[in-house]
């Protein structure tokens, strides 16, 4: 890791930061890059996708980066009050007074992880609405001002039940946390590894950035709000697009994504919000369905962006090794010209693995992604065209 002065720019030291959990947690750049928005625009996320896929590890390691007052807690619909905002104090309690005890508890907590947040009950639910969205907590008669910075969620699923819109409504970003793609598996094994490791030592992690300095960012956040006509002119024309095609998009919502655009030029070291912006968008969903329809909205304008400015850094590209992608292609294409015949499943799995690599190399700013993406291509040809494949 490259050593980096404490007395940088936090731009800088949040790009540390940033580059470090990358090295940590395999294919999670954009994933990674999301959280760090939403906390430097003091917004919430909530990531949906099945058990094992790092959700928790990975905020748990943020806060340790951040110096952050961390909480968390598994919801399950038996999760009483006490559990999350703290114990009732006894003491004042016999004194006629009614207040908790939230010391260390979410009350305290400047980065929250709630794994399962759409399992916990009306009781857990009323408080956290207000919590999450006025940074206020009441205790007894006494309205306690939280520190707050972002609450992160955790689900398998989207919820689907109406009682829920209200807390689904607080996380602005909707993110996927999804099993890594085959050509990952080998690095995923090497960081198994080493996390493995590092849970039996507990090795202490050094921060890059403390919670302080965000909530400083935060209070003073109002003079980063600045867009230029062209900015808000492409906005519109997407915010209106995704309304047509039937993604519900409420003024407030909108409103509250521009802190996001500027939260993610922040991070870039830029004074202005520009159209690479705009990948925010793109997780914005109300239902996993939606995911796509964004995907085509949002892409062509991203992609214009970067064929005007070459330069410029494509979320989530940083972490794609080329190495790693064509040791996969050399893997599947001994498995399609091997001795053995191949099963129907055997086949569709390597043609899956294919297509995953070519959508990586497209997103590679790598000089040898386009050679590549011709092998994937000739691969695919080869395979669509005979069911043999000993002249591949």
């Amino acid at each position: 890791m490259v050593a980096v002065p404490t007395n940088s720019p936090l731009p800088v030291r949040l790009a540390l930061l940033a580059r470090t959990l990358e090295s940590r947690f395999l294919g999670k750049e954009e994933v990674i890059r999301l959280l760090l928005i939403a906390t430097i625009a003091g917004e919430h996320a909530v990531l949906i996708g099945p058990p094992g896929t790092a959700k928790s590890a990975l905020i748990r390691m943020f806060a340790r980066l951040l110096q952050a007052q961390y909480f968390e807690y598994l919801l399950t619909r038996f999760t009483e009050p006490n559990e999350i905002f703290g114990p009732v104090d006894i003491a004042a309690f016999r004194e006629g007074r009614y207040q908790r005890r939230i010391e260390g508890m979410l009350p305290e907590a400047e980065i929250v992880f709630l794994d399962e947040v759409f399992k916990s009950n009306s009781a857990i639910l009323n408080a956290l609405l207000s919590l999450l969205n006025e940074r206020r907590y009441t205790s007894g008669g006494t309205i306690i001002k939280a520190p707050l910075l972002s609450c992160f969620g955790a689900s398998n699923e989207v919820p689907s039940d109406e009682t829920l819109t209200a807390i689904f409504d607080r996380f602005l970003l909707r993110i996927r946390s999804d099993n890594l793609d085959a050509y990952h598996f080998q690095d995923l094994l090497q960081k198994g590894i080493q996390h493995e490791l590092m849970g039996l030592t507990d090795a202490p992690v050094a921060p890059l950035a403390s919670a302080r300095e965000i909530a400083e960012l935060h209070r003073g956040f109002a003079q980063r709000m600045r867009f230029s006509e062209d900015f808000f002119s492409a906005y519109k024309g997407l915010v209106f697009q995704i309304r047509a095609e039937g993604i519900s998009l409420s003024d407030r919502r909108v409103v509250k994504l521009l802190k996001l655009f500027a939260a993610s030029a922040y991070l870039d070291g830029r004074a202005q919000p520009d159209a690479s912006d705009f990948f925010v968008l793109k997780h914005i969903w109300n239902n996993e369905d939606q995911a796509a329809i964004l995907e085509s909205i949002v892409t062509p304008v991203l992609e214009a962006h970067y064929r005007d400015h070459p330069q410029a850094r494509r979320v989530g590209a940083a972490g794609i090794g080329i190495e790693a992608l064509a040791a996969e292609i050399d893997r599947v294409r001994q498995v399609l010209t091997g001795a053995g015949g191949l099963s129907d499943v055997q086949l569709f799995s390597q043609l899956k693995a294919l297509n995953e690599i070519k959508a990586a190399l497209g997103a590679s700013p790598d000089p040898r992604a386009p050679e590549l993406s011709q092998r994937v291509d000739q691969l695919l040809e080869a395979a669509f065209r005979s069911g043999r494949f000993a002249q591949l």
